[in-house]
């Protein structure tokens, strides 16, 4: 066998020990039939995005073809190759059990968490789906009563406003801010480099990266929710396993309140001024430093042009979550192995 093994084979083998993903999957049955080895359908699932592969078949086709693919993700015959209806139910459990995100987080804590993160760079990054936009139907708000203009009368007494948006979030925790954003499919528009409006349907992905290019956090919401949205508690759950210096966003995070939770958690906020918000001269050395942030675009691309993040075949938050997971695991291996390759 070892005289088949390819480079891509060598590859795999040692993104499989830096995973370890068998370490969170939990295959104990009390009763009923005997089900298929899930720690070997995630494996192949690693495989799948190691590869490149846009979808399930073209997976399974590939471990009926390569015997030695198939026995190096547990497969000892092509019998054991299990039926694209059980690869979907594996997904199905591994994405409702946040598979994804206990194996990063258990990648962090090992591989980072020892160490200072010097620049920490959030962006997001669009990702297609094929599903129908929910209905979202109108809610029928109760009638605000108007208050007469002015400053209060002598002995009169005006309800507080209630915070809202960022500043709702800085009296929250991250789950309960999350808990609050939408998460179905929708459309969403921005400009893409070129200064032209782009619309896509499906979602977005924020995602926390460190120095080299190794992701830390990810969120999956709808296309349509700010990224200003999620960054106070996407800095926030990083900062539970990590220990940061900067933060790098770019004009999409200026506003005030993502500076402020920043600077709470002992960070130094580095955000590119929006153009319609009037600020004075930059530090020459934050524009210096804020180059490092170019590690979050170059970690988005690596994502949807090697990973998989341009090949979403499922449907429903949980499961394109799920997928961009897989993708990103893989990635934070490969990134790890390079000082060893080299």
């Amino acid at each position: 066998m070892s005289d088949r093994l390819t480079a891509r084979h060598w590859k795999l083998l040692d993104i499989f020990e830096v995973v370890r993903v068998h370490r969170h999957i939990s295959d104990g049955q009390w009763m009923g039939r005997r089900r298929i080895d899930r720690t070997s359908i995630a494996r192949a699932f690693v495989a799948k995005a190691v590869y490149g592969l846009p979808t399930t078949e073209l997976l399974i086709e590939l471990l009926h073809a390569q015997p030695t693919l198939r026995k190096i993700c547990g497969f000892e015959t092509r019998r054991q190759i299990p039926s694209p209806a059980t690869f979907s139910r594996a997904f199905a459990e591994f994405a409702k059990t946040d598979l994804g995100d206990r194996v990063l987080a258990a990648l962090v804590s090992e591989h980072v968490g020892t160490r200072i993160v010097m620049h920490e760079s959030i962006d997001s990054t669009e990702i297609d789906a094929r599903e129908k936009v929910k209905f979202k139907p109108k809610i029928d708000k109760a009638p605000t009563p108007r208050r007469k203009p002015g400053p209060p009368k002598k002995g009169e007494e005006r309800p507080p406003k209630e915070p809202t948006g960022i500043s709702r979030q800085l009296r929250q925790s991250a789950q309960e801010a999350l808990a609050e954003l939408s998460r179905e499919c929708d459309w969403s528009t921005k400009k893409n480099s070129q200064g032209k409006n782009h619309s896509w349907k499906g979602y977005k992905s924020h995602i926390s990266w460190a120095d080299d290019n190794v992701p830390l956090k990810a969120v999956t919401t709808s296309a349509s929710v700010s990224d200003c949205m999620v960054a106070v508690p996407l800095m926030r759950m990083v900062a539970e396993k990590v220990t940061a210096i900067y933060d790098l966003m770019d004009a999409a995070y200026d506003a005030a309140d993502i500076a402020k939770a920043s600077r709470e958690l002992g960070h130094v906020p580095i955000i590119d001024p929006n153009p319609s918000h009037k600020r004075g001269p930059q530090d020459p050395a934050q524009l210096e430093r804020y180059k490092e942030r170019t590690t979050a675009e170059r970690g988005n691309s690596r994502l949807k042009d090697q990973f998989g993040g341009r090949h979403v075949r499922v449907r429903g938050n949980a499961k394109v979550h799920m997928h961009v997971m897989w993708g990103l695991i893989v990635l934070f291996a490969d990134q790890i192995l390079k000082p060893i390759v080299s």
